[in-house]
């Protein structure tokens, strides 16, 4: 029998190679903002369903959960909103949408879709988070706030689930290759090349990298591995 998995922000980038990655073997559900993306993206890759919910809106973790399986084994909290800017240029809308969608949203979903993973006693819950939640990023604060509150979250949720076979883990990705290193805030203060000489491997991470981590942490080979923050970041982590 195939295990169910939500993955959120799966239109694009990690959510998308994750979801494309995990289909072989998993029966794949999607959520993104774009309807009309995501009915395509089910018809090319053969997913089990999808949803469209913008999470920056009041109650849209709830719609996501009433209109998908509510038997959810797997739930991959990847969807994410970046703004590049310094702190007093940031409106208070974006910080609030920030704040939503990185942060309300993910402990949103983990209520709803909990209890199922109790009842059977078998859960994993994979949180996306970011090497600036790790380390923090300058003109990003807002977002490498609801980062580094993922990590708490996801260790305190590791020890309350531990018991009922529910593993809690979250991959902090350093600079990818995907839509996020366009950001046009971003390339008007850095060049891709700029960025490429702060990584010590002097790479973005590739998608695939983070799909392939997801893969190890559902398996039964990391029934053990809960609680861990783990850096996929090309040696960013550690020093420039």
């Amino acid at each position: 029998m195939k295990r169910n998995i939500l993955i959120t922000g799966s239109s694009k980038g990690i959510g998308l190679e994750t979801a494309k990655y995990l289909a072989a073997n998993y029966n794949v559900f999607i959520a993104g903002r774009n309807k009309e993306t995501l009915e395509k993206l089910c018809k090319e890759h053969n997913f089990k369903g999808f949803c469209a919910a913008d999470l920056s809106e009041e109650n849209a973790a709830l719609t996501l959960f009433n209109n998908l399986n509510q038997d959810i084994d797997i739930l991959i909290n990847n969807a994410g909103v970046y703004f590049y800017n310094p702190i007093e240029k940031m409106s208070i809308d974006e910080i609030l949408n920030t704040i939503k969608v990185n942060t309300i949203a993910p402990i949103e979903l983990i209520k709803y879709y909990v209890p199922f993973m109790k009842k059977q006693k078998w859960g994993r819950i994979i949180n996306i988070g970011s090497i600036s939640g790790v380390m923090g990023e300058a003109n990003a604060s807002v977002y490498s706030m609801t980062k580094a509150s993922l990590i708490g979250m996801t260790k305190a949720l590791a020890l309350e689930l531990a018991q009922d076979n529910i593993t809690v883990n979250i991959i902090n990705p350093g600079w990818v290759d995907t839509e996020l290193i366009n950001n046009d805030e971003l390339n008007n203060e850095f060049s891709k090349d700029e960025i490429i000489e702060t990584i010590p491997q002097r790479r973005f991470v590739s998608p695939s990298e983070i799909a392939a981590a997801c893969e190890y942490l559902i398996s039964d080979n990391a029934k053990s591995v809960t609680g861990q923050s783990i850096n996929i970041c090309a040696g960013l982590s550690v020093g420039f």
